[in-house]
């Protein structure tokens, strides 16, 4: 995390958390394949006026091993346990954790329930085909061949040719960051399990009562945006809004302060949130 924060670890139920900033709190879950000190700059940018709770979600970092018996359930309770000890009130989720943080809130009403491209699909939306080759290469060692297949499968790439495929996945897997992104690969199949699972008519997500703001990006693939209209319809008190220029990977990469001023904006405009910061509120773009 940065030098010029103050960060404060602890560890709650076997998952570290690292904390900054003062003031009501957000929980920050971290999507698929990443870790908690890539939303650092997402947690400077919500610190000064809240206290944020990033999650280091099981297998990874000084957070427990997963287990055998993983299931969406499991990450919910790691978030509900963050929760009741540090008494934050508002979640944000991002890919994974999106559909991680949407779980919480049928658990538990929440202040606010904010979700960058959740890992939701409806009516089988998202294509998981290619899954069983990625478990197979990953199996096998080959892990470059299978983060190929996995950026393919998930078009999270603007190109699909074979070749700068694997030189991506090359890149990404032996230079700065690789030891942490191979060390990730084994979580991908179980996590990707659970949201071919729980795929539905989305209907489940209704008994979803806390105010949600479902956000996504103008590049990323459709089957990630397509879904946040039939989301805010179901919800009962939800709005979306697809940003221009911004990618999947806008909260934790590309665009992280445009995310957190989102964030603060649809906090400060919420009547359960317990106060109105109108200076606030006027300083930020609406997009």
């Amino acid at each position: 995390m940065g030098r010029s924060e103050v960060w404060r670890r602890s560890v709650v139920d076997g998952v570290e958390v690292s904390s900054t900033g003062a003031g009501p709190g957000v929980v920050v879950i971290p999507g698929n394949n990443r870790r908690a000190h890539q939303y650092e700059r997402l947690a400077r940018g919500l610190a000064g006026v809240h206290t944020v709770h990033v999650v280091e979600r099981r297998g990874r970092g000084a957070s427990a091993p997963r287990g055998t018996a993983y299931s969406i359930e499991t990450e919910t309770d790691d978030v509900l346990a963050v929760m009741e000890r540090t008494g934050a009130r508002v979640v944000f989720g991002h890919s994974y954790g999106g559909l991680i943080a949407l779980h919480v809130g049928l658990r538990q009403p929440l202040d606010a329930l904010i979700a960058y491209e959740p890992g939701v699909s409806i009516g089988g939306s998202f294509d998981a085909s290619w899954l069983d080759v990625f478990r197979q290469q990953l199996g096998d060692g080959r892990k470059v061949a299978a983060m190929a297949t996995f950026l393919k499968g998930t078009d999270l790439l603007p190109f699909r040719a074979s070749p700068l495929l694997w030189a991506i996945s090359l890149l990404m897997l032996r230079g700065s960051g690789g030891r942490e992104t191979r060390e990730m690969m084994p979580t991908t199949p179980a996590e990707i399990g659970e949201v071919v699972r729980l795929d539905s008519d989305g209907s489940r997500y209704a008994g979803i009562a806390s105010r949600t703001l479902l956000l996504g990006g103008e590049k990323s693939p459709a089957y990630l945006t397509g879904v946040l209209p039939q989301l805010a319809t179901i919800l009962p008190s939800a709005e979306y809004t697809i940003l221009p220029g911004l990618d999947h990977n806008a909260p934790d990469v590309n665009a992280p302060d445009t995310i957190a001023q989102q964030i603060r904006l649809h906090l400060v405009r919420g009547e359960r949130h317990g106060y109105v910061d109108h200076d606030l509120e006027a300083s930020l773009p609406i997009i």
